[in-house]
């Protein structure tokens, strides 16, 4: 309990940020500003340990980190444009028709082709390309647009953590100072559980669409 106390301003910072971005009060790039905002807050005001040399550490690793994210994203952007330049989303969507008209083979497909795609580019880049080439494809076969997006997003943040544009793999093993390798291996155990809900996700729609239909019915 003592510790708790000491520790309760700290642990405020994740109510800031869910709290904020549910209430409205910003948005989820504004949250991020918010809890380095107090952050910042408890660390010069309140606990008194953020000192002007430490702050400027702080502030040197964030860029470095910032600069190695922002290397993937902008490598990732480039590989998207020769992608959409050569017409591949339109032959990639005819190609998928051609496979089958049953929705759980699609579905395979597609979550075949996300979790690849997911681990060869970066998130923003690939919902930018593949949304308008599956989505229309999976509405045509009567699968939900909300199921079909939970379906993307799983996909997509599982290639956050894997090799070898994981972008938050990158992240762990600058802010933790451990080689990236050992990032990977302490991370993949976690990639089962993960890949277990993709597939009750993917082929229980109930699961994705019971809240949705509860609230907009």
């Amino acid at each position: 309990f003592s510790t708790f106390r000491r520790a309760f301003l700290s642990l405020l910072t994740p109510v800031i940020i869910v709290g904020g971005i549910l209430s409205g009060a910003f948005t989820p790039t504004e949250a991020a500003v918010a809890a380095c905002a107090w952050a910042l807050f408890l660390g010069v005001v309140v606990y008194r340990t953020l000192t002007i040399r430490r702050f400027l550490r702080v502030s040197f690793d964030t860029i470095e980190t910032t600069a190695v994210v922002l290397l993937v994203v902008g490598a990732a952007a480039i590989f998207a444009w020769i992608l959409t330049s050569n017409r591949v989303p339109e032959q990639f969507a005819a190609g998928l028709l051609a496979v089958s008209d049953k929705p759980w083979v699609i579905l395979i497909v597609m979550n075949l082709i996300l979790l690849a795609v997911g681990c060869f580019m970066e998130t923003v880049a690939a919902i930018t390309i593949l949304v308008p080439v599956m989505l229309p494809i999976a509405v045509t076969l009567g699968i939900d647009p909300v199921h079909f997006g939970v379906i993307m997003v799983l996909n997509l943040m599982l290639g956050l953590l894997t090799p070898p544009v994981g972008m938050v793999l990158y992240v762990l093993a600058r802010v933790a100072k451990i080689p990236f390798e050992q990032c990977v291996v302490g991370t993949a155990p976690f990639l089962i559980p993960l890949v277990i809900v993709l597939l009750l996700v993917t082929f229980i729609p109930g699961i994705t669409m019971w809240l949705p239909t509860m609230i907009y019915r």
